[in-house]
């Protein structure tokens, strides 16, 4: 934690406050979303826009989160739960994992394992083959070690076929993207696939493309989806672009903690202004 963050000094000592004071926590799940479990440094980007988490870390989270009392759910179970309203002292977060790295199967399913946690993992399908392949410098998951995770009962998604910014291409593309992906996650795993995770920042200002894309997801059998929106989601978010809470290895305990129980929900409303004022600009 060498590195000044505002937005952890904004949280931990202005809007979680704030938020236990007022007693207002958020009626909904967190859904974490964590990327590559590596000790890679990511010493050139800020540390808000880091999608690392050192596999210390990310065991103290999970520590964290069995010494508190959480169950995991998969992301299906969150929708349907959400959906049906019914209040629940249990406490609930969904674990998901972007890009489909190796070091999911080497590094954070031995610990997922050992508390009895499940996960949902969203995978590009152009860097998931018979043999290792890389995306963005780093080993993905193989076909045999995504079906040995399955067998163990991690949940996949699809996170597009070629990871590109959906965006800049035209419909036509966006549905291979969309169909492709989640095709041939099925034929591989034997099993319906029914969740998605948009690639990059999610354009969340323009609502001619998310309208638009949001009728893609629902013709080709999606049935919920993630989005890279901070936040944590609840009964009033769309079922296909829920809400996330970014983790990565600047989230000591008190951090993690205040982002578990809503403390970091404020940022949206930076985001989305961020969003509206400049250009977008990948962050996953």
């Amino acid at each position: 934690m060498s590195e000044f963050r505002a937005d952890r000094i904004a949280t931990l000592y202005l809007f979680h406050p704030l938020q236990r004071f007022l007693r207002r926590q958020p009626a909904g799940i967190p859904i974490l979303m964590y990327h590559s479990i590596s000790e890679n440094s990511e010493v050139h980007r800020s540390a808000y826009f880091h999608t690392c988490t050192a596999p210390q870390v990310f065991r103290e989270h999970i520590e964290l989160l069995a010494r508190d009392g959480y169950k995991t759910i998969g992301l299906g179970e969150a929708v349907r739960k959400l959906e049906e309203g019914t209040r629940t002292t249990e406490k609930l977060v969904v674990l998901t994992f972007d890009d489909g790295y190796e070091d999911l199967y080497t590094e954070a399913f031995p610990i997922l394992s050992a508390h009895g946690y499940t996960a949902t993992v969203f995978l590009p399908t152009a860097f998931i083959g018979d043999s290792p392949r890389q995306f963005n410098g780093a080993t993905c998951l193989t076909w045999g070690q995504v079906r040995e995770l399955k067998s163990a009962g991690i949940e996949f998604g699809s996170h597009t076929v070629t990871h590109p910014q959906l965006t800049t291409l035209p419909a036509a593309e966006v549905q291979r993207e969309l169909r492709s992906s989640k095709l041939e996650i099925q034929d591989r795993l034997g099993a319906q696939v029914a969740s998605f995770s948009y690639p990059y920042a999610f354009p969340e200002p323009d609502r001619a493309f998310r309208k638009s894309l949001r009728d893609m997801l629902i013709q080709a059998g999606y049935e919920n989806g993630v989005s890279t929106v901070v936040g944590t989601t609840d009964s009033l978010s769309d079922p296909l672009f829920l809400e996330r809470i970014p983790v990565n290895s600047s989230d000591d305990a008190a951090f993690f903690t205040a982002k578990l129980l809503g403390g970091y929900d404020w940022l949206h409303a930076l985001q989305l202004a961020s969003k509206r004022s400049t250009t977008r600009t990948p962050v996953s």
